[in-house]
């Protein structure tokens, strides 16, 4: 898209999908393939990153936990000199830039500074993660709602752990690896079976996608016996129920579904 300004620039923010490349929405890949810069982050996965034309100049601005390449002040300085110097940026971002992405701060940010932003959505890891591990995050009977929430915070993770351990809905954790037996913790002792089911999902949407199925309970152990690593996402609710029956199925069936591209482990109960 051209600026209406000739001198400046624009950005547009894409939502890149959790990691499958035929994941991305159509309008995403024709921004991708027409960008002039392309401003990445590391959930980007690397098929997507195969895509970028090689035309556009790319600026990895990856961020992990405890290595920075770069700072968000520093993110979004970059994307206003480049645009102030007339390049229009691709802003790619992995799932969806306004869940967990921090894509709205970038949006007003750039606004207030008089550049043009334009937004396409993504699917956020939640849904396609849970998709490819036969999970529904709402199914009839189990659950009608589902409460998105993430792990990370610059200080002291403020949860209302009372609330969402009653809400009876599904429950999806991002970036909650590392607080797995807080997680445990927190969730029984405001009220949770300790028997909820339970489901890692490692490297989700990937030809690498692990899901480690069990029960809150034994959530810390799943993750040290199993070795997840990241990214993963924690989903928590009876319809990782639904993922158990599946794989029953699969198992009398004696197949596995040729398009759902990953491993599922069911953990022993005592």
């Amino acid at each position: 898209m051209k600026s209406l300004n000739k001198e400046i620039g624009t950005v547009t923010l894409v939502g890149a999908g959790p990691g499958d490349p035929e994941l991305l929405t159509i309008k995403a890949l024709r921004a991708i393939e027409s960008a002039e810069v392309i401003v990445y982050d590391n959930l980007v996965s690397q098929p997507i990153r195969d895509l970028f034309p090689s035309t556009a100049e790319t600026l990895y601005v990856g961020k992990t936990k405890g290595c920075h390449s770069k700072t968000q002040d520093e993110i979004n300085q970059l994307m206003v000199e480049l645009t102030l110097s007339g390049k229009n940026v691709c802003r790619v971002k992995g799932g969806d830039a306004f869940v967990f992405g921090r894509g709205g701060e970038e949006m007003l940010l750039l606004s207030q500074k008089g550049i043009q932003v334009s937004t396409i959505p993504g699917i956020t890891a939640a849904s396609g993660c849970t998709t490819y591990a036969e999970i529904p995050l709402t199914h009839r009977g189990l659950t009608q709602g589902c409460t998105f929430i993430t792990a990370h915070a610059d200080k002291k993770l403020d949860v209302q752990w009372q609330a969402l351990a009653q809400l009876n809905q599904t429950i999806v954790v991002y970036m909650g690896l590392s607080k797995t037996e807080l997680i445990r913790q927190k969730l029984i002792e405001h009220g949770m079976s300790a028997d909820t089911p339970v489901a890692l999902i490692e490297n989700g949407c990937s030809s690498d996608q692990r899901n480690i199925l069990g029960t809150l309970d034994q959530l810390s152990e799943l993750k040290h016996q199993h070795d997840v690593q990241s990214p993963a996402l924690i989903v928590i609710g009876q319809v990782v129920s639904v993922a158990e029956q599946m794989q029953w199925l699969h198992q009398l069936n004696s197949k596995i579904q040729p398009d759902t591209p990953s491993s599922t482990v069911l953990a022993k109960t005592a």
